[in-house]
């Protein structure tokens, strides 16, 4: 189905969360597949947007800007359904209101994500003087309904409570980047461990670390899980909270191979990473060069591309 505008949600759409990319254009720069919200709260639960700019919808491969909802892992328990019916939505300045779309997901354990709503084809968007104004766009998320399917069935009541406003800020140029490679000679005796973390080293700074769950933290299937922190000493107030985009990744030390991913940006007030960051089959087979004798390389990439603020 060929989307050209989103439709009007009407006046009785006040959103829950507000979110203004200033600099579109410059998102657009970083090539960047998406962008995350920093948390905000609603009903108990925290949630993010995240805005995909170049999101392929039609047979054509046309772009879209689609959003997606979402949900902090830390607000889930094992078995527990969020059923949540929300409405995801962009702000058109020249009729004064929200348009966009109705939607619901079950989120879960393992499903932390809703699926991509595309909202607008991108090329309309960078020609429209009604969702584009001053190159920035706003973005609306109204949660609607919440239920929660877990062996207590509890109704959550959606509150009434005034619209949380972010602002995201990305940069042109003059990226800060750093990199940091951390050498585990001895991996088969952290193999043994719940959780092991590098050393710190600093970007932009600021302090971070590589955090290493080798057999999986409680969110993965059979892989190991690997996050990016910023130090909690060095936690950042939300009014100069930093954007950030990284890869990491296990290096091939046979073939050169290297196993990475790479993070849309986000707004780092806290970790950021992946429950399942490569599987552990894949991770200990011998002809990978993952794990060398007892020896395991994981480099962090890591650019500050922005900030974010509350507005």
């Amino acid at each position: 189905v060929e989307i050209s505008a989103p439709a009007s949600l009407g006046k009785t759409h006040v959103p829950h969360f507000k979110w203004k990319v200033h600099d579109f254009s410059a998102l657009l720069e970083t090539k960047a597949t998406s962008a995350f919200s920093a948390a905000f709260d609603c009903s108990g639960y925290k949630w993010y947007l995240q805005v995909t700019p170049k999101h392929k919808q039609d047979d054509k491969g046309n772009p879209y800007v689609a959003l997606s909802l979402k949900i902090a892992h830390r607000c889930l328990e094992l078995g527990h359904i969020v059923h949540a019916v929300f409405e995801l939505s962009i702000f058109n300045h020249s009729k004064g209101k929200y348009c966009g779309i109705k939607a619901g997901y079950n989120f879960d354990f393992k499903n932390a994500y809703s699926e991509q709503h595309c909202l607008i084809p991108l090329q309309e968007l960078l020609k429209s003087s009604a969702f584009l104004v001053d190159d920035s766009c706003v973005f609306g998320v109204k949660i609607l309904k919440i239920d929660v399917s877990s062996p207590e069935k509890k109704v959550v009541v959606v509150q009434k409570k005034a619209t949380t406003v972010q602002n995201l800020f990305v940069q042109k140029k003059g990226f800060i980047k750093g990199t940091y490679t951390w050498t585990m000679n001895n991996f088969l005796e952290l193999d043994l461990k719940h959780f092991v973390r590098s050393p710190t080293f600093e970007v932009g700074g600021h302090k971070w670390y590589i955090g290493m769950y080798p057999h999986g933290d409680k969110y993965s299937t059979d892989c190991l899980s690997l996050y990016l922190f910023l130090d909690t000493l060095d936690e950042l107030p939300s009014e100069s909270w930093k954007v950030v985009e990284m890869t990491l990744s296990i290096l091939d030390q046979k073939n050169g191979k290297h196993w990475t991913r790479t993070s849309g940006l986000w707004v780092c007030g806290h970790s950021w990473g992946w429950s399942n960051f490569i599987g552990l089959k894949k991770l200990k087979d011998l002809s990978g060069g993952y794990v060398v004798g007892s020896r395991c390389l994981v480099k962090a990439d890591l650019a500050i591309v922005g900030s974010s603020n509350d507005g």
